[in-house]
């Protein structure tokens, strides 16, 4: 029995018990050898490293028991054990950035290509419609499409003014060509301009076309910025806070938990799974971006489903050229009645001398009327599936990344340099003084409930914790704000682009046979000066049918014995024509 008694009291430290005794490894472990081949692996100096024990007063973290590192080994370990943890950090979130990186730059490559190909689908149908005369004067609509992605891509201001410059450039150069017998001067056109700018609407020479197209397309591009401007504020916040600054008291934390083994001599001895939780909870609980997180992925779902939906972007593209031919249309359809009212407030313009007019003959493959070219000869693409695809995507990846932040602490503490494996729980393990298991309950959850965490004292966000959350707020809130047709950047947004329920206004508004939703009144713009680029200002050739058919005091209307298409086809023609 005297033969054993050495043999039991080396083997009764390893015994597990109610917890580890203060020096309890350095009864068992006299050398440093094993410290000393990690450490030398890594790179550190031998000459630094003792190979036995050696007293632990000089230490400023670890236990000042029995040590195998010196003040300057205890340094490195620390800056060793915050790269460690940042590192495992970044590498947990990278997948995160890529994810919203990808889906920023394919939901904004898409709906770039969707306004190119809708400018291309609407000057392929009206040069096969009305050949040279749009080419003539294509610029107004190139200038409507530049304006379209200027707002989408620049300054996301100024929406409005694009689409009422469009309107009015394009009846400027209409309504002289109604009336060629007539020249219509500078003020003629300003009163005309003014005239269609009232606040009651009394003159719609488009009828509701414009007001139509704003509506989709304002909705459409809003909820299309906002959806590329939150992936995009999303990928810009997460890869700032997956740089996790490392506070002091986290610092000295994770000196415990993953540097102290190596100074007690005993590398192997990995760190108990609950202190590892502890410490990158109490770490990372006032530096992630919980609350806002499921905010926000909250935003980007509801927007997409609204960009698929009734805020169809490829619709609203689609339909640019649809809206126009209508609006043109109308003007051709009630061009007495407009006319009646324009001359009544502005007055009868000059007669144009004697000059021959002579009406210009249609193309031979344009022989029909615009709403029939417009259903037949539309293009289509496979850009329906890809939307849907693209929000499909989206909201796979949404469900994949929602927990991201509350769940990083146990990502960070599955590596193998940070915790024990789960296999290896009901093993001995490092409780940040010896060898045990660690009996302190791990605390999840906000930064109020880690004021019960063990190992450190929480800190409140920084200023950059802050600021990244504030930026996460703001984007929720856009994205959110544009699901209901508004726009929170344009000063000037007008209410029927807005409001709960507008969505299914908005989707019922362009469907065929539709009964407009009527706007509510809007602020007079203030006139636009007259163009004075030569163009539709003395008026073009008009159409000989349409002529004989009007007399020249305005009041009566053609008459019943002419063909109604043998009147209006030669005046749509001559719509975008020069003299």
């Amino acid at each position: 029995m005297s033969a054993l008694r050495p043999l039991l009291l080396l083997l009764l430290p390893l015994c597990p018990g109610p917890g580890p005794g203060p020096g309890s490894e350095a009864k068992v472990v006299r050398s440093c050898a094993e410290t000393r081949q990690v450490l030398g692996a890594r790179g550190y100096s031998l000459t630094l490293i003792p190979p036995s024990l050696i007293s632990g007063e000089h230490l400023q973290i670890c236990p000042q028991e029995y040590t195998c590192c010196s003040s300057e080994t205890e340094q490195k370990l620390i800056r060793d054990a915050e790269v460690t943890f940042r590192g495992l950090v970044e590498d947990s979130g990278s997948f995160l950035t890529h994810t919203l990186a990808a889906r920023h730059r394919k939901f904004n490559e898409f709906f770039r290509e969707m306004l190119s190909i809708s400018q291309h689908s609407l000057a392929q149908l009206f040069s096969h419609s009305y050949g040279r005369l749009y080419s003539q004067h294509a610029t107004i609509f190139n200038s409507l499409f530049s304006g379209l992605r200027d707002y989408y891509e620049k300054s996301g201001e100024g929406l409005d003014d694009t689409l009422a410059d469009f309107w009015a450039q394009l009846l400027e150069r209409a309504f002289p060509l109604l009336h060629p017998q007539y020249s219509f001067p500078p003020d003629f056109l300003l009163c005309l301009t003014r005239l269609t700018s009232t606040a009651d609407g009394s003159l719609q020479p488009f009828g509701d076309s414009p007001r139509r197209l704003r509506l989709q397309i304002t909705r459409a591009l809003v909820a299309a910025r906002a959806l590329v401007q939150g992936l995009e504020t999303g990928r810009n916040v997460v890869s700032e806070a997956l740089k996790v600054p490392v506070l002091e008291g986290c610092r000295q934390a994770l000196m415990r938990l993953i540097g102290c083994p190596l100074c007690r001599g005993v590398p192997s001895l990995m760190p108990c799974r609950g202190f590892c939780l502890n410490v990158a909870h109490g770490c990372l609980s006032s530096r992630g971006l919980e609350p806002e997180w499921g905010g926000y992925l909250d935003g980007l779902l509801l927007l997409a489903e609204k960009l698929q939906g009734p805020f169809s972007f490829e619709l609203a593209a689609e339909s640019i050229g649809v809206k126009i031919s209508e609006g043109l249309m109308h003007l051709q359809e009630n061009s007495v009645k407009v006319s009646a009212k324009v001359f009544q407030e502005c007055g009868t313009p000059h007669p144009v001398q004697s000059r021959n007019r002579r009406a210009l003959a249609p193309r031979e493959e344009a022989s029909r009327p615009w709403r029939a070219a417009a259903e037949e000869e539309r293009p289509t693409t496979a850009a329906g599936t890809n939307l849907h695809r693209l929000v499909g995507e989206l909201r796979e990846r949404v469900g994949r990344v929602r927990g991201f932040w509350a769940g990083l602490p146990v990502t960070v503490c599955g590596d193998s340099r940070m915790a024990a494996d789960l296999s290896q729980e009901a093993a001995p393990c490092w409780t940040g003084v010896g060898r045990g298991r660690y009996l302190s309950p791990v605390v999840v959850g906000s930064l109020n409930e880690q004021l019960r965490n063990p190992e450190l004292d929480p800190s409140d966000p920084d200023v950059p914790t802050r600021r990244r959350r504030l930026h996460l707020r703001a984007a929720t809130a856009r994205m959110k704000a544009a699901a209901l047709g508004q726009d929170l950047d344009m000063h000037d947004a007008d209410e029927d682009a807005s409001g709960s329920g507008g969505g299914q206004q908005y989707a019922d508004d362009w469907k065929a046979g539709a009964a407009p939703v009527v706007p509510p009144a809007r602020p007079a713009r203030p006139p636009r000066p007259p163009r004075r680029d030569g163009l539709g200002v003395k008026g073009g050739s008009g159409s000989a049918r349409y002529n004989q058919g009007r007399s020249r005091n305005l009041g009566s209307s053609v008459g019943p014995h002419v063909p109604l298409i043998l009147i209006l086809f030669p005046s749509a023609l001559t719509l975008l024509g020069l003299r």
